[in-house]
């Protein structure tokens, strides 16, 4: 799988929280298979003409996770791709099922230093401004990564260069689409 992205056979769709990782891995992910990487919040942005933070202001929660899963079931019904989920899109039990069905999911797991690490000092994570960052990332990992673990994969994502994340995402690619495409072994004969 290292070098075609025509051995892509459906998209990937990055779950996690932020600072995960998502859209560092997910470039140079695409990038190593040839495939095109998509941001699922500036598409939704796109398909609405104004930010996340005024959809959610505007219009409220459930209306954004529908323009949500509307927008990546466009997405995954293109051509395979890396997506790059909201934080919060695959804590949507619609979108969950309509991943499940349509493409691979793969949760970038990292541990709280890490998150509070990466997402330090940015000014575009607008429920970090809410509170003590560390104690609001501590309560999303309490929430979501239950929801998370029902991902088709896990990768830890470390604090090591992305390259080594990028890695292991497009090993654990392989081994489930080699095994999907295999008949099972554990069948058995007689």
């Amino acid at each position: 799988m290292s070098d075609a992205g025509a051995a892509l056979p459906r998209t990937v769709v990055l779950v996690g929280l932020m600072g995960a990782g998502k859209s560092c891995v997910g470039r140079k992910l695409a990038a190593r298979l040839g495939v095109i990487f998509v941001d699922a919040d500036a598409e939704i942005e796109k398909a609405a003409g104004r930010s996340v933070s005024d959809i959610f202001t505007a219009y409220g929660e459930p209306a954004f996770r529908d323009l949500e899963r509307k927008v990546m079931a466009r997405l995954m019904a293109g051509e395979p791709c890396i997506l790059a989920a909201g934080g919060g899109a695959f804590m949507d039990e619609g979108t969950r099922a309509l991943v499940r069905d349509g493409a691979v999911s793969v949760w970038l797991r990292a541990d709280l230093d890490l998150l509070v690490k990466r997402t330090a000092g940015r000014d575009h994570r607008p429920l970090l401004k809410t509170g003590d960052p560390r104690e609001i990332l501590q309560r999303l990992i309490d929430q979501r990564y239950p929801v998370y673990a029902q991902a088709d994969l896990v990768v830890d994502s470390a604090d090591l260069p992305p390259e080594v994340t990028v890695e292991a995402v497009a090993q654990a690619l392989a081994g489930y689409f080699a095994a999907q495409a295999a008949p099972s072994l554990l069948q058995h004969k007689g």
